[in-house]
């Protein structure tokens, strides 16, 4: 089959464009002869104000990338749509309402509408709608997932979201693989002992900061914790750390949170994770995340909200703890539960092995389902 996915690959960072990078080396692993169209200019910074994109790439490249699209180039849009119309599927990955002008009318280029014949499309949902959501954020995503053949989501209220927007779509469900950094799939062992053992327990925070993620709340939870829990926040803080430092003085735990500010790279994941005794994920919404798997990748076991999918990897009291989002005596319980040292170990003895190849076969079996 010819396959054409359209999405965020190298130089930009995170998890969309290593998923959508990792998709495209499955397609063709499996024989499909597979192109990736990609950005050269994804959004106005205006309208992304964290770090867009890296110099080191977090895994290999794939070698037939295409960077066609630029946010400020619409007719460089209808012109890849062109491109595209001898396809046999064009797979489009949704992370932000942003980049739905440019689906569309890359649609439009296929040459699918009444009379006419073109490539299948899928749209694959990473968000249905964002957590912070702007105006126009509804209607576009309406028109996106009305015109798509297929939508893909990840977890069944998101398929939900879809249904509610779209009520007419083919809409399927199945569970996201891993697409881990390249970082995060090697051996931990010889990484954490390089840190010594410490009295304290030391919790991490890892990502981008915004107020869907709970921050806050984790700071409010840790106040009443014991005093040798201690807490790193290591991400790209969207609005400034000001509010973040003024909650952390008033709260009193100036002594027992670092800031570590700005995007990671990601030969440096290992040595953070090696440095914690658990990743805390206290998330007030969610779709997915690939944290606790990177966590469990590096040894450490996770304490995590049951907002939207977050809780699916995670065996609570085995390989980490569970708690309901938003609420501060629940995470609460879950920080005093990992302060003992014993519980800390038996999380940590719990923790499986992370198969990078699982949930990649299903994941295609659903995207190339007709």
């Amino acid at each position: 089959m010819k396959i054409a996915l359209v999405g965020p690959a190298h130089p930009y960072k995170g998890g969309g464009a290593r998923h959508t990078t990792e998709l495209a080396r499955r397609l063709a692993a499996a024989g499909h002869d597979t192109i990736l169209v990609s950005w050269r200019a994804q959004y106005p910074r205006r309208l992304y104000p964290g770090q867009q994109t890296v110099d080191v790439p977090e895994g290999a490249p794939y070698p037939r990338t295409r960077r066609l699209l630029a946010w400020y180039r619409p007719d460089g849009w209808l012109a890849t749509g062109g491109r595209l119309r001898t396809a046999d599927l064009v797979v489009f990955a949704l992370l932000t309402p942003l980049q739905v002008p440019a689906y569309l009318t890359i649609m439009a280029g296929l040459g699918r509408g009444a009379g006419q014949h073109g490539p299948r499309t899928a749209v694959i949902c990473h968000n249905v709608l964002p957590h912070e959501r702007r105006p126009g954020d509804v209607p576009l995503t309406r028109a996106l997932l009305r015109r798509a053949g297929t939508v893909i989501t990840h977890s069944a209220a998101q398929a939900a979201q879809a249904r509610d927007l779209a009520p007419g779509a083919k809409v399927l469900t199945v569970t996201m693989p891993p697409h881990l950094p390249a970082a995060g799939q090697e051996d931990h062992g010889a990484e954490r002992a390089r840190f010594p053992a410490s009295a304290d327990c030391r919790l991490l925070f890892f990502g981008i900061v915004r107020p869907y993620k709970g921050l806050d709340v984790l700071l409010r939870a840790l106040a009443g914790a014991p005093s040798h829990l201690t807490l790193t926040v290591a991400g790209e803080f969207w609005g400034g750390t000001t509010e973040t430092e003024k909650l952390i003085a008033e709260l009193g735990l100036a002594g027992r949170v670092t800031l570590r500010p700005g995007y990671l790279p990601a030969d440096q994941i290992p040595g953070l994770f090696a440095a914690a005794d658990a990743l805390v994920m206290p998330y007030r919404e969610a779709t997915a995340s690939q944290n606790a798997l990177l966590a469990f990748a590096h040894g450490v076991p996770v304490i995590t909200t049951t907002a939207g999918a977050l809780a699916e990897a995670v065996r609570d009291g085995v390989d980490g703890l569970t708690c309901a989002p938003d609420d501060v005596a629940d995470l609460r319980r879950a920080l005093i539960e990992i302060s003992d040292p014993r519980m800390a170990r038996r999380l940590r003895a719990g923790i499986p092995a992370v198969d990078p190849d699982s949930g990649w076969p299903a994941y295609l079996q659903v995207l190339l389902a007709r």
